[in-house]
């Protein structure tokens, strides 16, 4: 087992790393901006070194800082974490180069994973479902107008090293694809320096399910079960719950045997999530494969009562999984509380925290690195604190969610507490009856 773990993260993620890994009885390093400084994980790290300025540029995404920040140390492995370098395939392989464990994917794992062209061909071998769409990389606007009378629209143009809906367009018919096909080209290249494009049959009204994997390096891989991910904005994540009310038990496996054919064939070795979209009919197709581990993972662990931190460190150690697939045995939702206005359009919000009081009581968990007094600074994600709630069932659990969002108390700034109050009293949530566009129609009513 390891001796030392350098977490190369920030705020929340950091701290929930350096909890287990002190169960574990593990040293930690916290590496941290000047932004940061005040932060909790930086507190309650065992070692702390600061890597740079606040532009994460300069000190979250900055490599040669990490890494001399490890070595210093004397640190046995890196925990990423999700969001900055957890994805980074250069990164991996710096830290392999180096003898110093990423607690992660390969450098292999993540260029096959990550680039989602050659994740679909790879699924595609798999045997696992995918949609219909093109064969890889598309060479020219003009091959990419044949693909879409081929698989016929509506069709959706997606960068091929894309995340968080940079680089996607849904095209509805061809008098607009020329000029969708070039702002999307163009938003890919300055958020990944790169516009390669694919496009995919547009599934409309979908759900957005995916399954946890945990696969070790013996070539055996287990599911956790699933997680409903369909309330988003933007294609950004607003509330997440297991089990999901769409599922069936008949789905439940048929899925669950996917993302476990999808893992065991590629060799990962890890926790990694495979992401599904479903449509009305419950057909379910690959979407794409994340390499790490995922904001929403505390909803899992609270079903299944599971640390999904501790066995990523233990696969990385070297240490068979169990094999076994887990099933919810309660229900948990998760709300993500950002720093932000959701009555002007969900504008950030960061500043200091003047007063604050986190909710409490039986199967109600925090996870969060602001305190009173705290300022939340405007150089990274707006998200602050992790609300999950854990009842026996669906009905208990959104009674138990509006408990807790009226007990939550944070001023100084705007939060989205109110948004997920009123999405807790929506009567198209509280009946499960809700896609990925649900947002689309959902109005927030000023107090």
């Amino acid at each position: 087992m390891f001796k030392k773990i350098l977490i190369a993260n920030r705020g929340e993620i950091a701290l929930r790393i350096i909890r287990t890994c002190k169960e574990m009885e593990i040293q930690t390093v916290a590496v941290y901006s000047v932004a940061d400084q005040e932060s909790l994980h930086v507190k309650f790290a065992d070692e702390a070194v600061c890597i740079g300025p606040a532009n994460s540029s300069e000190s979250y995404l900055k490599i040669p800082n990490i890494i001399a920040a490890a070595e210093i140390t004397n640190a046995d492995a890196i925990h990423p974490g999700y969001g900055f370098l957890s994805e980074n395939s250069r990164f991996s392989k710096i830290c392999e180069e180096h003898k110093i464990k990423f607690i992660g994917a390969s450098a292999d794992m993540i260029d096959r994973m990550g680039d989602k062209a050659s994740a679909i061909s790879t699924m595609k071998a798999a045997g696992v479902p995918t949609i219909p769409g093109s064969e890889g990389i598309i060479d020219s606007f003009e091959d990419a107008k044949k693909i879409a009378i081929k698989i016929g629209y509506p069709v959706m143009i997606k960068a091929t090293a894309g995340g968080g809906g940079k680089g996607m367009r849904a095209v509805w018919n061809e008098k607009d694809f020329l000029e969708l096909w070039e702002s999307a080209k163009q938003e890919a290249k300055a958020s990944f320096g790169n516009d390669l494009m694919y496009m995919e049959k547009l599934v409309e009204n979908p759900r957005h399910i995916e399954i946890q994997i945990v696969a070790d390096k013996f070539g055996k891989a287990c599911h956790l079960s699933e997680r409903d991910c369909s309330i988003q904005r933007r294609h950004q994540k607003l509330t997440e719950e297991t089990p999901s009310p769409f599922m069936t038990d008949k789905l439940r496996d048929k899925m669950g045997e996917a993302a476990v054919k999808a893992s065991e064939f590629i060799k990962y070795e890890g926790a990694g999530t495979i992401e599904f979209l479903v449509d009305k009919n419950r057909n379910f197709y690959f979407m794409e494969m994340n390499t790490r581990i995922q904001v929403e993972h505390p909803i899992t662990e609270q079903v299944i009562d599971y640390d999904l931190i501790k066995e990523q460190i233990k696969v990385a150690a070297g240490i068979k999984i169990s094999g076994n697939h887990y099933f919810p045995k309660l229900h948990s939702i998760e709300c993500r509380i950002n720093a932000e206005d959701p009555f002007t359009d969900f504008r950030p919000s960061p500043g200091k925290i003047t007063n604050l009081h986190l909710p409490g009581g039986h199967g109600v968990r925090l996870d969060t690195h602001v305190y009173s007094g705290y300022t939340i600074p405007p150089n990274y994600d707006s998200m602050i604190a992790k609300l999950i709630v854990t009842a026996q069932n669906r009905g208990e659990a959104i009674q138990k969610m509006k408990r807790a969002l009226d007990e939550f108390v944070i001023e100084g700034i705007k939060t989205t507490i109110p948004f997920h109050r009123q999405l807790m009293d929506d009567p198209n949530y509280i009946k499960g009856n809700y896609t990925t566009k649900f947002m689309d129609d959902f109005e927030i009513k000023q107090p």
